[in-house]
């Protein structure tokens, strides 16, 4: 009797765990009968279901994360780039992800992976490097999120988000080279405006030395010239003074100063008679002694 009562027991023990189940805040959860999806938009909380009829299949509900290889893609003007990206996705319509993935996430990554892909092909494919760059901040993000969603739906995922981690160029791109040799030039550009704006800010500094020191030595030159025509002018009001004091005192001394000049080089000879004016002072010299 007591064994009995104990089956009776497990067995609906058995029956009660196999009728209520729980939905976790981060999960879906799709309700099965004999393999087919009956309801599939069960809340978070405890529930019930049909014992050994129905069944439950749980799916995660938060942001999921799509992070592909970096993958080659051309431009219009068919240059070759190589483009990382990652996108965040999440689970949108469960009966149609169950449908189309069989509720696995790898095979959704799987699948969602190309439609990312193409989107991004075809619109690197319409535009050019520089407007690749340009746009990659702006809008360009946002339209490929807007064209992969728009694929995604099919699988019952929605794209949240889509960003372009990086842009290469491949090491055996000719764009690199073309790249390198733009900026040499562009460096080399920018030299030689550097040298010409030096070239031409010395010749103005070194113009600008010469006219002050032209005006300085002509101020000089100037400064010069006043101060020996006032010296002059002294000395010779000072000899006029002297000489008119005594006058043959100036005679003779005029006399030395030619004496001095004639015979300056030590080698000249002159031939005068000697009565000549010249010798006055000699003779008169001479006669005193």
């Amino acid at each position: 009797m007591k064994s009995g009562i104990l089956v009776i027991l497990a067995l609906a023990a058995l029956v009660v765990a196999n009728s209520l189940f729980v939905v976790k805040e981060h999960e879906f959860a799709a309700l099965f009968r004999l393999g087919a999806i009956t309801r599939s938009d069960i809340q978070p909380g405890l529930h019930f279901k049909v014992p050994f009829i129905e069944s439950v299949r749980r799916f995660d509900r938060r942001l999921l994360t799509l992070d592909a290889q970096p993958e080659r893609y051309l431009t219009s003007e068919k240059k070759d780039v190589s483009v990382d990206f990652f996108v965040r996705w999440r689970i949108e319509d469960v009966s149609r992800f169950y449908q189309a993935t069989g509720g696995n996430e790898e095979n959704a990554l799987a699948r969602l992976n190309p439609i990312v892909k193409e989107a991004v092909r075809n619109e690197f494919n319409q535009r050019t490097l520089q407007e690749v760059v340009a746009d990659i901040r702006t809008n360009l993000t946002d339209v490929l999120t807007a064209k992969s969603d728009e694929s995604a739906r099919q699988l019952g995922i929605k794209i949240v988000d889509l960003r372009i981690k990086r842009i290469e160029l491949p090491e055996d791109s000719e764009v690199i080279d073309s790249v390198f040799r733009r900026m040499r030039e562009e460096r080399r550009r920018v030299a030689n405006e550097l040298r010409a704006e030096g070239a031409e800010a010395a010749q103005r500094v070194s113009a600008d030395a010469d006219r002050q020191r032209n005006v300085i030595m002509a101020q000089a030159e100037r400064d010069a010239q006043r101060l020996r025509g006032e010296g002059d002018a002294t000395a010779a009001d000072i000899y006029a003074q002297a000489y008119g004091a005594d006058a043959e005192f100036y005679g003779f001394h005029r006399s030395l100063e030619a004496y001095r000049e004639a015979f300056a080089s030590g080698t000249d000879v002159l031939v005068l008679d000697r009565d000549s004016e010249f010798f006055r002072y000699f003779r008169e010299s001479g006669r005193t002694r």
